[in-house]
C-alpha cells in the first residue's frame, strides 16, 4: 500500500476531511459506514475538477486513494488524542 502515497494530495486530503468531519457530526442518521465512501467520491470529483480536461487514471486513483487516506488519517488522529486523554 506504500507505493499509493504518492498518488495523495494534500489539497483533496484536507478537503475530504473536512466534509467527513460535516457529514459525521451534522447529518444525525449517517451511518459510518457511508463516510468513506462519500469521501472517496468527493476526493474524486475534486481530481477531476483539479485535472480538467486531462482526466486519466492517475488522476482517477489519485482523488480516490486521497478521498480514502483522509479517512485513515481521521482515525489516526482519533487515537493520537484519545491516547492523550488516557484512552486505550
Amino acid at each position: 500500500m506504500e507505493f499509493l502515497n504518492e498518488y495523495m494530495i494534500p489539497v483533496i486530503i484536507g478537503i475530504c476531511l473536512m466534509v467527513g468531519y460535516i457529514v459525521k457530526h451534522w447529518i444525525r442518521d449517517a451511518d459510518n459506514k457511508i463516510i468513506p465512501t462519500v469521501v472517496a467520491i468527493v476526493g474524486l470529483v475534486v481530481a477531476v475538477w483539479m485535472h480538467w480536461g486531462n482526466i486519466t487514471p492517475t488522476v482517477i486513483l489519485s482523488g480516490l486513494a486521497s478521498g480514502l487516506a483522509s479517512t485513515g488519517l481521521h482515525q489516526a488522529f482519533k487515537q493520537f488524542l484519545d491516547k492523550g486523554k488516557g484512552g486505550e
